[in-house]
């Protein structure tokens, strides 16, 4: 090909899949088209009749800054500006943590018992608290964080998905600025030891420190919102709570000290500890 010609789209996929695996990218081939599908504005079903075809400037300018930044870890979803969750595309980026497939378990869980009003602690990109609303139509819900700016992104993703109307977003340190109870709480608390961030992926520096990490040993935001959930909790209500694989006895026993009955530890679809329940007596 010379130096005139323009480079077809599928070329520019395979050199963007060399230079991602060399990254030490996994699916890098599946990642770049990805990148190239956000560019072009196709869909990635689409892009592949499209390979053959030439690329504009502004394509060949785009997609070789999108690469440059997965090649230099940053998460996929920031670049992009969204991550699929729970049937929902949610809008993301620096301002919140990144929703992962594995908090659904915790949305599952939920929606196995009855309830009205929920309350989701450190809501982040709300990704949880909508999940919930959008499969419960007459309930309604809560949702907190200490970051404005994660706010601003929930507000967003409510008004996108119609759900405004039936949920609230506040600026809380957990229960500090809520009033009233609920039948359902739920959190995905920062629960990393500050000891395990150095061995981390390196996407997650990306990533709001607060929401990754309490600075201590991983256990402090579950101890407050154990310890002040009861005055929270409707009679009978259950609160679930996202934990680290080896946190499910700490966080248990929390639990049971908290008043709580029924607690239990669920496991995720690759078979670690995921979610703690537990129910405030009736």
């Amino acid at each position: 090909m010379s130096h005139k010609e323009a480079a077809r789209l599928g070329d520019l996929v395979r050199a963007a899949a060399l230079r991602l695996e060399s990254a030490g990218i996994d699916g890098a081939a599946r990642e770049a088209r990805l990148l190239l599908a956000h560019v072009t504005g196709f869909s990635t079903a689409r892009l592949g009749a499209e390979l053959g075809e030439a690329a504009t400037p502004r394509v060949v300018n785009q997609f070789e800054a999108a690469v440059a930044r997965r090649c230099a870890r940053e998460p996929m979803s920031h670049i992009i500006g969204k991550r699929l969750f729970f049937n929902h595309e949610f809008s993301v980026g620096p301002d919140v943590l990144d929703p992962r497939p594995e908090t659904e378990t915790l949305v599952l869980a939920a929606l196995e018992r009855p309830w009205r009003r929920v309350l989701d602690l450190g809501t982040g990109s709300g990704a949880i608290l909508l999940s919930l609303l959008a499969e419960r139509g007459q309930a309604t819900g809560i949702g907190t964080d200490l970051s404005p700016s994660a706010l601003g992104v929930a507000h967003g993703n409510a008004a996108r998905l119609g759900l405004a109307e039936r949920c609230e977003f506040i600026e809380s340190d957990w229960f500090r600025g809520v009033t009233g109870s609920f039948d359902l709480i739920v959190s995905n608390p920062p629960y990393i030891a500050e000891a395990e961030m150095a061995v981390l992926a390196p996407e997650l520096s990306f990533e709001p420190r607060m929401a990754l990490s309490d600075g201590g040993d991983g256990l402090s935001a579950y101890r407050a919102i154990c310890g002040d959930a009861q005055p929270h909790l409707t009679p009978g209500g259950w609160l679930m709570l996202e934990i680290g694989w080896a946190q499910g006895q700490d966080v248990s026993a929390a639990m049971e000290q908290a008043g709580l009955e029924d607690v239990r530890i669920l496991r995720d679809l690759d078979g670690r500890d995921r979610v703690v329940e537990g129910r405030l007596p009736e």
